[in-house]
Order: structure tokens, then sequence, then C-alpha cells
């Protein structure tokens, strides 16, 4: 039982007189005892709290920055009406800093034999699983003196997917993969490596393109089509070690190259090719593969959700063995990590040529803007200081890039908003060369 501010007030606007007038222990009781009467009456007119039957409806995952509702579903089986205050708790990430107490609080009358529905709205602000915690129901008398209290357990998980806000540049993508397929209006010759098939020649072709033997069997000129090749196998590797913790803006840099994955994915799978995921630091943290086109983004971002990076090392060499065990045959590896000059150096370089000799690598790294700001900043003494060390952090960075490229790997660094159209014009240039 809980008394409430109605009942304090009461009782103090009640002892007021007594104290002016008649200050004994006589003028208490004579305004006490009534009200005592009459929080025992309003206490047994509440309904109470542990009949309630609670159970819950609604969405079950979410993409981060979007909108969840969860509804919760009170009956009250007793013969008494319910009106209640409910707490529906969550964990404090489930919605912006400063409206926990407005969204998760509810008002709510449920007449004798009936059930109600109440909807609470959550805005995640971090991807992963977040769980319902208690319920705390208050079930007021009608004249809200007293109020029974007590808790419920109503299990429900809500899965916050990552945004996958690179999407936008989907349709840009598709256009240049069409025109790599020769599938656009304009007559172009579709580019790659692959034979398609024989068309007749039209004016604006390229003359290169003519197959003179099938001329010759034919009355009209015959011109090859090409085609990228397809079926091909992409794996994205995720570095979820300790340098993917640095945060580059509001996000951490895992958020971007999961954004990057996902583009990359979805252009891939448009292009006809497979691919699988591996998410890797010291051991496996999620893997994805043989995804169909169809549900394939669906399995990766449910895998992507609840990776959160891990403050160790990453053992470079579990990474490369992982990987070809993962990808036995020819395969393009796209390498989502950092380009700091110590973990590339130390750890991926000296197992470098393993996956080079069997694979084509794109190396795929977040940069900070901040610090491409910083390099030009001057005007006093603590800003060329800044640039100066800027300037620094840069010529490392692009050293480290260039002892990537001696190895003939592919690097892509970029800002995290760019990262991700950046990594797919990089593979669909390597499409067009013919190197998948």
């Amino acid at each position: 039982m809980a008394l409430t501010g109605r009942t304090a007030l009461i009782a103090a606007l009640g002892s007021l007189p007594v104290g002016i007038w008649e200050p004994s222990l006589t003028g208490v009781l004579a305004v006490n005892a009534p009200l005592a009467v009459a929080c025992a009456c309003d206490f047994a007119l509440a309904a109470p709290v542990r009949r309630l039957g609670l159970t819950r409806s609604g969405d079950t995952s979410v993409r981060l920055g979007d909108a969840a509702d969860v509804a919760l579903t009170v009956s009250n089986p007793s013969g008494r009406p319910l009106r209640a205050r409910i707490r529906d708790a969550w964990p404090p990430s489930s919605w912006q800093p400063g409206t926990e107490t407005a969204a998760s609080r509810h008002r709510l009358t449920v007449p004798p034999g009936e059930r109600r529905r109440l909807t609470t709205r959550l805005r995640p602000t971090r991807r992963g699983d977040r769980q319902a915690d208690r319920v705390t129901i208050r079930s007021y008398g009608p004249l809200g003196l007293v109020s029974r209290q007590g808790t419920h357990r109503v299990p429900w998980t809500v899965r916050v997917l990552p945004p996958f806000a690179s999407r936008r540049h989907l349709p840009s993508k598709l256009a240049r993969l069409r025109e790599l397929d020769g599938r656009t209006s304009v007559l172009t010759r579709g580019e790659g490596t692959e034979f398609d098939s024989l068309r007749e020649y039209v004016p604006g072709d390229d003359t290169r393109s003519i197959d003179w033997r099938a001329t010759a069997r034919q009355t009209t000129v015959a011109v090859r089509t090409w085609r990228p090749e397809r079926d091909r196998h992409i794996l994205l590797v995720l570095d979820t070690g300790r340098t993917s913790a640095g945060r580059v803006g509001d996000a951490p840099r895992l958020d971007a190259s999961m954004d990057a994955a996902l583009l990359l994915a979805a252009l891939a799978s448009r292009a006809g090719d497979r691919v699988d995921l591996l998410a890797y630091d010291r051991r496996v943290r999620a893997r994805v593969q043989g995804r169909t086109a169809g549900d394939l983004l669906s399995a990766l971002v449910n895998a992507m959700a609840t990776i959160e990076p891990e403050l160790v090392e990453t053992d470079a060499r579990g990474l490369t063995a992982t990987a070809l065990r993962t990808a036995p045959r020819r395969s393009l590896i796209v390498l989502l990590t950092a380009l700091d000059a110590a973990p590339i150096e130390e750890g991926l370089l000296p197992v470098l040529g393993q996956l080079t000799q069997r694979h084509t690598v794109l190396v795929a790294s977040v940069s900070d803007p901040y610090v491409a700001r910083m390099a030009g900043s001057r005007g006093n003494t603590d800003s060329v200081y800044e640039a100066a060390a800027a300037a620094q952090a840069q010529s490392e960075r692009h050293r480290t890039a260039e002892q990537l490229r001696r190895h003939g790997v592919t690097v892509v660094d970029a800002p995290p908003d760019e990262l991700a159209p950046a990594v797919s014009d990089a593979y669909l240039a390597l499409k067009a060369a013919g190197r998948l």
C-alpha cells in the first residue's frame, strides 16, 4: 500500500485548525481517524494488482533511428474497476535522452471483466536487442487516497537493426551496373570479360566488337555483346577488434563499416554474385553463408544487429585462416578495418600474401574528417601544432595504404558518409576490369 499526495494534503489541512483551536490528542484523532477509515475503504475498493493479466504484442524489430510500437494489454478479472498508473520499463537506450518518463508512463482505466491496450513507443539509440523490464502498476481507489502497487514481468524483445543509411545510393549504383551489362537505353558495349550474345550491328557500335566469323555465316554484320562476370563469390570481413570501437563523429567506426557492407551486399546480389559475411576479432562474432539474394539483406542486418566492438587486438592470423576456410575458391575479400599503422604492419602485412595469392583483396577504412580539418587550421600556435599532428597522421595513413597497394590490394579510405559509395564504386571498377 502507498499513500498519495492527496492523503498527505488532507491530513495537513485537517491538522491546521486542530493545532490552532484544540492542540490535543483528541483533536488529532478527530481528524485522522475518519481519514484512516476513508483510506481503508479506498484500499479495499482498489482493484487488486497481482490478479491482473498482462500480455504483449507489436514490433519485434526496428531500424536504428526509427520508432517501434509495443502494445501492452491489461486484463482486469476482478469485480472492481482498475484505475491505474503504469510504468513500462525498458533499458535507457530504448529512448532518446530526456524522453523516457513521458514515453514509459501511462494512465489506464479498465472496467471489471474487461481489458484495455496501451502502447509504448520506443526510439532506440543503439543497435542490439532491447528486452522489456518489469511493468509496475499502481491501482487507486475511487477516492485516490491510497494505492495498491505490484510488478509483473512480461517478456518482450525488440531487435534494433543497423540503419542502412547508404541505401539512398543504391539506385545510382544499379544504374552503373546496368551500364556495365550494356542494358541501357543508350547503345553501348557491355563491359566485362564474359561473352553474352550476338546481335545485329547498328551505327555507333565499336567496330572492334564485330564478330567476323558470325558475319560471314549470315547476311548482316554481327556484333559481340559482353557482360561482367556473374556468380562470383564476395566475402565481407568485418574487423570487430579495438580499432573498430574508435568513434568518428557520433558513431563508432564499426557502424560505418556495416553500412558499407550492406550497400555492397545489396549491389553484388543484384549483380548475380554470392555474398557471405564474417565478423572476427579473436573469434568469429557472426557468420552469414549460403543465403539467396532474396533473404540476404535480412540475414545480414540481423547478424550485424548484436555485434559490438571488442576491446582486444584483432588476431590477424586467425582472421586470415578463417577467411581462407570460408572462401576456399577464388573470391573478392572485402576487409573492413582500420588503416592504423601498427595493426596493419605488425598484424595484417605478414599474412597478407596468403590472401592475395588466392583472392582479390579490397581493404576499406573509415577516415576521420576532423583530422582533415585540423590539417588545414592556422591562426595561432595551438592551431599550427594541431595541423602538424594531423599532417603526420595523414602521412602515416597514406604510407600504410601504399604498402597495401604494393601487395596488390585495392584500398578505399573515405569518411563515414562517403565510405559506402566508395566501396561500391571500387567493386564496380573491379567487375568492369574482369578482376573478380
